[in-house]
């Protein structure tokens, strides 16, 4: 994955939180309260069901029945904010759910959930890329350890197999992820663990940002919905449109396996492949700017 984000500094050594600055004028939302109760020492507040809001949480009642989305898919408020990317991040991570491999030392951790446009819309084929410290709070910088990215499922799904990341100076506990729909701006964050002694000196936490996290046999599970500014499809109509699209032509085609270096055509457009994988349906070129860059 390529990313316009600058080069940043070093992340910062622990010391006062800056206040919420322009929050203030957005209104009293969830996210104001929170870091106001953050600030104040008090317990994050949760839902009855002992979890923090989530995303999804929007689209259904207090019976658990689902409704008709509202203007904005929201966990109360904005779309998940950004933060800074940190010295850590390195492009072109392997394509991989898993970061887990042999001799990988930590507490097993699953994270999971959903993305949103702002609609309320699942959004599917969406470009998710983490990277975070290992159980010593040190970064793989030679190679791609605990580095990988992934794309969302056609219901806007998303799963990491990942280890619960060691603590390093300076920083409370927290994965990195860049986040991209096909074709839009990225968003760089992190999402941070509550309880975290750390949390309270971090710089850069936001409660906004916090995941769910419970326990789970030996390891731990933690669920976390992205809300992306963008504007969600519509889904197929029903009844589906007459006569309906004809999918654009082009020599890219689903299943092969393409290497980087490649070359193909979709759309009337040339695209060149930066990275190993097999092609399927949902990877089109234009749809994963982390697979293919176009030439003309």
């Amino acid at each position: 994955m390529t990313s316009d984000t600058p080069t940043t500094p070093e992340e910062p050594a622990p010391g006062p939180r800056p206040g919420p600055g322009s929050g203030a004028d957005r209104g009293i939302s969830r996210k104001t309260l929170l870091r106001a109760a953050v600030a104040a020492g008090a317990t994050v507040p949760l839902l009855a069901t002992g979890g923090i809001a989530l995303a999804r949480d929007a689209a259904r009642s207090s019976t658990g029945q689902a409704l008709t989305p509202t203007p904005y898919c929201d966990d109360g408020d904005d779309p998940t904010p950004d933060q800074m990317e940190g010295p850590y991040f390195k492009p072109n991570s392997p394509l991989r759910t898993n970061l887990v491999t042999p001799g990988t030392r930590g507490t097993p951790l699953t994270v999971g959930g959903y993305v949103f446009g702002r609609n309320c819309v699942p959004l599917s084929g969406v470009l998710l890329d983490f990277w975070q410290a290992d159980d010593n709070g040190g970064y793989d910088m030679a190679g791609y350890t605990l580095r990988g990215h992934q794309f969302s499922d056609a219901t806007g799904a998303f799963t990491l197999r990942t280890i619960v990341p060691g603590l390093y100076p300076g920083r409370t506990r927290h994965l990195h992820v860049k986040v991209q729909a096909p074709g839009e701006p990225v968003l760089t964050t992190q999402l941070y663990f509550p309880g975290e002694p750390r949390n309270s000196t971090d710089t850069l936490f936001d409660p906004a940002l916090l995941m769910n996290v419970r326990g789970a046999g030996g390891g731990k599970e933690g669920t976390f919905d992205f809300v992306l500014n963008v504007d969600g499809g519509t889904g197929p109509t029903n009844p589906p449109t007459d006569p309906p699209t004809d999918p654009p032509g082009g020599t890219w085609a689903s299943g092969r396996a393409y290497t980087a270096g490649d070359r193909v055509t979709y759309g009337g457009r040339s695209y060149r492949c930066l990275q190993a994988h097999t092609s399927m349906t949902g990877w089109e070129p234009p749809n994963v700017p982390a697979l293919w860059r176009p030439e003309s």
